[in-house]
């Protein structure tokens, strides 16, 4: 099975567990009433922060609609972007499980609704609802696997093969417009962070990539042109 396809699986599962149709079929009317009651609605505007790096969970966020950005600071407070999440993705829950405080900064990078579920309730939900706490460990189980791949990817591949995988990684999270371009408006920095590698790297790296018709650029959006070539550069089976 390829990788995208694993994931999309694996995200499936998870979205048909938890939600209020499932939670009402398989939960006892006393239990969904707790969910119902407990759940919060947050509205978000771009530049909204959901969570510091530092604070301790008291609960977990499913994004509804929007795209988040989970980030920590390094070294010399330098933001070290970790990744993006998006509508049907659920944040927050390791720091949780793990009764620690969250390991990265939440902002939204546009305007974003997020359902609010307290950490009793998010708690009970996995007590009473084995489907529900399958579907995570298999969540938890994917993570860590792509976590690992993570630290592959900076300690072997070179900075023009990590630019071209993480194009293709942003594409298959946050998708395209009508255009084609990537969901998402990044700046020259932002991007170096995410690849790993200086500013002025990223951005003569941007230009070689316009040059060989491998993208096309719009100001801060980016479209992939040649799906292919990028996939043999990144060496990624996307």
């Amino acid at each position: 099975m390829a990788p995208d396809s694993k994931f999309q699986q694996i995200e499936m599962a998870f979205l048909k567990t938890f939600n209020e149709k499932s939670f009402k079929e398989n939960l006892s009317p006393q239990n969904f009433e707790k969910y119902i009651k407990g759940k919060e609605i947050l509205i978000l505007k771009k530049g909204d922060t959901l969570f510091n790096e530092g604070d301790f969970p008291k609960g977990v966020y499913f994004i509804d609609k929007g795209t988040i950005k989970l980030s920590k600071l390094g070294f010399f407070k330098k933001e070290q972007i970790l990744r993006f999440c998006v509508g049907g993705d659920l944040v927050g829950y390791r720091s949780l499980l793990c009764d620690e405080p969250f390991g990265a900064t939440a902002e939204a990078m546009e305007d974003a609704e997020i359902i609010f579920l307290p950490v009793d309730i998010f708690n009970h939900l996995l007590e009473v609802d084995p489907k529900l706490s399958y579907a995570m460990l298999q969540k938890i189980a994917y993570e860590l696997g792509e976590a690992s791949k993570t630290i592959t990817l900076l300690a072997q591949k070179t900075v023009r093969e990590r630019l071209a995988e993480v194009l293709l990684l942003l594409e298959q999270k946050l998708g395209t417009d009508p255009e084609g371009f990537i969901k998402i408006s990044l700046t020259r920095e932002e991007i170096a962070n995410l690849v790993g590698t200086a500013t002025e790297s990223a951005i003569r790296l941007i230009s070689e990539f316009k040059q060989d018709e491998l993208i096309s650029v719009n100001g801060r959006n980016i479209r992939i042109l040649n799906h292919e070539k990028l996939r043999k550069l990144g060496h990624v089976s996307i």
